[in-house]
């Protein structure tokens, strides 16, 4: 009986050691810090939040840093597409992008370097095994190829648009639209269900994948001018890229979305999600909540 109590408390000593030490490891991990890379050049159009004056942060990098902080994120920004490099791209856990054009040209509309091929393509297979990925507004107005107001089959499409999920065809004027909350559950939307209006430059998206999980779609009924004329469409979305996890919202044009509440929950929200630190349901369900996604708005 004694050697049985022996083995019993030595046991449970073990135990204990065992549970304090991997409780440690546990909060640890916790609290390694994320590091994120924040890319916005602009081989196309140059938005007024990304545009660097007097060598001053551009104004999303002044709201992304202090949400950075507060979650205890590392947060890189840059323009200089030369930073993709197998070596720098293993220094991150998640890319967060603010583009336009084809990042590879060597011309932009803000004096930036391009990313090699051998870059993006080493950035894609990062994302493909493993990385995150947040896509804000233009990120969608990225490496076109085809014609605009046509859709493409995956096999023709870039291999980036594949990877984000969608592609930008147009926009026209700013106006108010309802941002339908079709998955309340995912983190950061919960308080913005049922649904809720803003003011933006709404993108006309096009070329979506069929695994993605939507979040918002774009209710077009009551919105002016033709390129809205088309059935409700996806806006916000995640789903995966191979084990990399993709999160991407086509709000992000005016400043006073940037520093909205809705907004601000929302990517905070993706981010956690894209780095791993919290879990959402990615059920493909474009056919189900935006069955005409693919209908195009006329020319």
């Amino acid at each position: 009986m004694r050697n049985l109590r022996l083995a019993l408390w030595i046991l449970f000593a073990f135990s204990v050691s065992w549970l304090a030490a991997t409780t440690t490891a546990i909060y640890a991990d916790e609290n390694h810090p994320r590091r994120l890379l924040f890319f916005h050049r602009s081989a196309g159009f140059q938005h007024s939040v990304v545009t660097v004056k007097d060598d001053k942060p551009c104004f999303a990098e002044t709201i992304l840093r202090p949400i950075c902080e507060k979650h205890h994120w590392r947060l890189v920004s840059t323009k200089d597409g030369t930073v993709f490099t197998p070596e720098n791209i293993a220094k991150y856990d998640a890319f967060l992008f603010y583009t336009t054009g084809v990042l590879t040209d060597a011309k932009s509309a803000d004096g930036s370097k391009p990313m090699s091929g051998a870059g993006k393509e080493a950035f894609l297979n990062a994302i493909h095994d493993g990385k995150g990925f947040v896509g804000f507004h233009c990120a969608s107005d990225t490496f076109h190829k085809g014609e605009r107001y046509e859709t493409q089959t995956p096999s023709e499409r870039d291999a980036y648009i594949n990877m984000l999920g969608g592609e930008f065809v147009t926009h026209c004027s700013q106006q108010p639209a309802t941002m339908k909350v079709v998955d309340a559950s995912f983190p950061g939307a919960r308080k913005l269900a049922p649904s809720f209006k803003k003011t933006e430059e709404w993108y006309s998206l096009k070329n979506f994948g069929d695994d993605l999980h939507v979040i918002l779609v774009n209710e077009t009924k009551g919105m002016h001018d033709k390129c809205y004329e088309r059935p409700p469409y996806p806006a916000t979305w995640v789903h995966k890229y191979g084990k990399g996890r993709v999160f991407y919202t086509s709000m992000g044009h005016r400043e006073d979305v940037w520093t909205s509440p809705q907004f601000q929950s929302l990517i905070v929200g993706g981010i956690k999600w894209a780095v791993g630190d919290a879990t959402a349901d990615t059920t493909p369900n474009i056919e189900i909540v935006t069955p005409k996604a693919n209908t195009l708005p006329p020319k």
